[in-house]
């Protein structure tokens, strides 16, 4: 793996890959690459919405974002603080859910705060959670002449 991130040391740089990787295998519904984002023990808080385990996280991303909803999560701006084996990282996070079977859009923004730890196998989060700055939703049959196209899809055919 390439850790050659400019003014980036290995390990923050490796937190960057795993961040990035959750987010992908989110919004790609790769639920086995998702689940190895995590150690097993691991926290969460989405704005209120609380998980104990791993297992209880990736159960419920798995039953909620089925084939037909389409998403996208984007995180930027890291600040990420090593110390050891541990390490801590805020990102600004920037989401889209759209759920054309019920004419549903989602859009916000919030600010990650991650909490990391090193394992055998490489660095893994071991507490996410984010706290919303704004989330809009819009009824799709609101906004005349759009077409949503998903995963294969192309708007040029």
């Amino acid at each position: 793996m390439n850790h050659d991130l400019p003014g980036a040391d290995a390990d923050t740089a490796a937190i960057c890959q795993l961040k990035y990787r959750y987010l992908r295998t989110l919004d790609t519904k790769q639920w086995t690459e998702f689940e190895d984002c995590f150690v097993p023990e691991v926290t969460a808080d989405y704005n209120g919405l609380v998980f104990a385990d791993r297992a209880s996280l990736v159960g419920y991303m798995r039953e909620q974002m089925t084939e037909g909803m389409i998403t996208m999560h984007q995180a930027h701006h890291p600040e990420i603080t090593v110390d050891g084996d541990r390490a801590t990282g805020r990102w600004y996070l920037q989401d889209r859910v759209v759920v054309p079977a019920f004419s549903f859009m989602l859009e916000g923004a919030a600010f990650y705060e991650d909490a990391y730890v090193r394992t055998p196998d490489g660095w893994r989060v071991a507490h996410t959670g984010y706290r919303r700055t704004f989330e809009m939703t819009y009824d799709l049959r609101d906004l005349p002449g759009l077409k949503v196209k998903g995963p294969g899809e192309h708007t040029h055919v």
